[in-house]
């Protein structure tokens, strides 16, 4: 293979990707700097795609049971939270767990063991309720859901970018084999840089140790969803989870790091509490 072969196989989807993201990374800032209605219609749509995605890779359809039962969960669960219902919400997802994997177990043509189909409606609606919560939480939650997204966004393209132009050891061969050592330190370090400039941005004096040291959990947290979710698409022996995004396969395949590191932040802004942003420390 020519030098050239080989940098067109390297950027080969860089085009289409960039075009994806010039369409859906505005829309999603627009939703989440109008307020939360906004937000919250954006994610009832995201929702419906993510459960979409998982029930089909399971096997089934969401038309009817036990498909049918991960969307509700999560949506219930999602309403509860808009609510201000937290709580509650995590118990219906609990129960939406149950439900849908009991239903599973009965039906015998189901084409995955039924733990798989009900282990959706815990990893979309954790991530689900996370997000509802942080940005439901006024200016803070504005400036708070807006770090989270740049922060992923940042260590799932400077990943990319310098995984492709350095190349070099694997990170997880077995897993994802395409992921390099070069392209997580790349990935983190842009998480890094954004989310201090995205701090700034919001609280001019905010202390740069502070606001690093959470950037750097949330865009570890962002590389393990990515590891995650490659994990779960050899599961499920497919490249992609749907083929809805261009260049980036399904809406799974490109929400994984938020899927992933919004529960964490969720977890740092209870500890601060209400009216906080995540880089409040100390």
């Amino acid at each position: 293979m020519t030098a050239a072969a080989r940098r067109a196989k390297r950027w080969g989807d860089l085009r289409k990707r960039f075009l994806s993201a010039a369409v859906l990374g505005p829309a999603a800032v627009a939703s989440i700097w109008l307020g939360a209605e906004a937000f919250t219609g954006m994610m009832a749509l995201a929702v419906a795609l993510l459960a979409w995605e998982w029930v089909h890779m399971c096997g089934r359809r969401v038309r009817v049971l036990p498909g049918m039962a991960v969307p509700l969960a999560v949506f219930a669960a999602g309403a509860l939270a808009v609510q201000d219902q937290a709580r509650w919400a995590l118990v219906v997802l609990a129960i939406g767990f149950g439900v849908s994997w009991w239903f599973a177990h009965r039906m015998a043509a189901l084409t995955q063991p039924a733990l798989r189909l009900a282990l959706g409606v815990l990893y979309i609606g954790l991530a689900g309720i996370a997000l509802i919560e942080l940005r439901h939480d006024g200016e803070a939650g504005r400036a708070n859901v807006l770090f989270l997204f740049l922060v992923v966004w940042a260590s799932d393209i400077g990943a990319y970018m310098a995984g492709r132009m350095l190349g070099g050891p694997k990170l997880w061969p077995a897993i994802s084999p395409n992921k390099t050592w070069a392209g997580a330190a790349g990935g983190l370090l842009a998480a890094m840089i954004v989310g201090l400039a995205c701090a700034l941005a919001f609280t001019p004096g905010a202390g740069a140790l502070a606001v690093l040291a959470v950037a750097a959990l949330l865009g570890l947290a962002s590389q393990g969803g990515d590891l995650l979710e490659s994990a779960i698409k050899r599961h499920f022996h497919v490249k992609d989870s749907s083929h809805l995004i261009p260049g980036h396969g399904g809406v799974l395949d490109r929400l994984d790091g938020v899927l992933a590191a919004a529960p964490v932040a969720a977890l740092l802004s209870f500890a601060l509490g209400q009216g906080r942003v995540l880089w409040a420390w100390g």
